[in-house]
């Protein structure tokens, strides 16, 4: 029989979709299943950026740039002027989603067997993106007891070796909506300088920061413009994540120029979903506003829900639209497989990500999960009733 790579087996399943087939099954029953476990809005994707796909009057569907369209770069600049970044077309590579701008980043900058510094429970795709790139990261714990706010500085100078490369955020961060402060990014910083390392910032979710909270971007830390390198996309932004379009951003001109090598080793990004995101730069505020407070009003209900629940907490997310909540269940991933599989109420049932996903290692994060509040409220409110009883029945509850 033939094998598969190494880098085959250890690719790990996502803990976002890797229920899916239990969910579909629900389905086929019959059971009408609420989506907490993904990042995928019901928020209406902004008209403008529809309505320039739809008049789209190409003849030829060409490759782009490897870099992107000029004038979509163009755009982007002064979008990024507009909140306060300073760069310019040329510091900017458009990427086939942030996935892939993450992806360029780990292989321009990091060694095979190096190491990349992240707080965990992070982004699961993390986890792919560096076996991808033969890139080793070094967990540092942040605990649900203090909401998930930065490690302590001295934890990360602990784990800092002659092989550590750099320091990912991801801010606002995806999956606890945890939102950094200049203070704690300001931290990082020292740190960055003193060992000369990168920092990664994602920042996919710059324009959800709630409770007068602003954002404040890693690329405005002085003294590291040559050690930031900026990762984003449009996708959560402008509620269409079929896109597929994302953009990787440093004033660094190595980094800037191997990653142009990348890119064209691909080709280029693809022709509509820049036509589409470059549309959609020119989203009215009100636009914004709306689904800001859609948010909020979601974050506010479904957070007050959970903290109802005997033995469920949840910390009040300042950014993105993810909780993890702490459950009094023995296993996450068992949890949410039997809500799938052996539990409904009024026919209905929940799915949710398991928190393990997003940690180094399974064994942490067992009673935690990821919820998504990117359902409506009537959606919301059905869920969390389906989700209170199940705790009520769940043969592994502890308390």
């Amino acid at each position: 029989m033939l094998s598969i790579s190494e880098k085959g087996k250890l690719m790990p399943a996502s803990p976002i979709r890797k229920l899916v087939p239990f969910a579909e099954e629900a389905k086929l029953r019959g059971t009408k299943v609420y989506h907490l476990n993904i990042g995928q809005p019901d928020i209406k994707t902004p008209e403008c950026a529809l309505n320039a796909v739809k008049v789209a009057d190409l003849k030829v569907i060409e490759y782009s740039h490897s870099a992107g369209f000029l004038s979509y770069r163009k755009k982007l600049a002064k979008y990024y002027q507009s909140v306060g970044i300073d760069i310019n077309e040329n510091e900017i590579i458009v990427t086939n989603g942030g996935s892939e701008a993450i992806l360029f980043a780990f292989m321009v900058c990091i060694n095979p067997g190096e190491e990349v510094i992240i707080p965990e429970p992070y982004y699961a795709n993390y986890n792919g993106f560096a076996i991808t790139a033969g890139v080793v990261i070094k967990p540092i714990a942040s605990s649900i007891k203090n909401d998930f706010a930065l490690p302590a500085i001295e934890d990360f100078e602990k784990i800092i070796t002659p092989k550590t490369k750099g320091i990912m955020l991801c801010n606002p961060n995806n999956p606890t909506g945890y939102l950094y402060s200049k203070e704690e990014l300001e931290k990082v910083a020292i740190l960055v300088k003193k060992y000369n390392l990168y920092l990664f910032a994602d920042e996919v979710y710059r324009e959800f920061c709630y409770d007068g909270e602003k954002h404040f971007s890693a690329m405005n830390l002085k003294g590291l413009e040559q050690n930031v390198v900026l990762l984003d996309g449009v996708s959560k932004r402008y509620s269409m994540c079929g896109v597929r379009i994302g953009v990787l951003i440093s004033h660094n001109c190595n980094v800037m120029r191997a990653t142009m090598n990348f890119a064209q080793a691909r080709l280029c990004p693809p022709s509509y979903g820049q036509i589409a995101a470059e549309a959609a730069i020119d989203t009215p505020k009100e636009y914004f506003t709306e689904v800001y407070n859609e948010y909020i009003e979601r974050r506010n209900f479904m957070v007050a829900e959970l903290n109802k629940m005997p033995g469920v907490y949840s910390p009040l997310p300042k950014g993105a639209f993810y909780t993890v909540a702490s459950f009094p269940i023995d296993n996450a991933d068992k949890f949410c497989e039997w809500l799938l599989t052996s539990f409904s109420h009024k026919g209905q049932t929940v799915m949710m990500a398991p928190a393990s996903g997003f940690y180094s290692h399974h064994s942490m994060g067992k009673n935690e999960c990821r919820l998504a509040y990117v359902l409506n409220i009537d959606d919301l409110r059905n869920a969390m009733e389906v989700l209170a009883e199940a705790l009520k029945v769940y043969p592994g509850r502890t308390n």
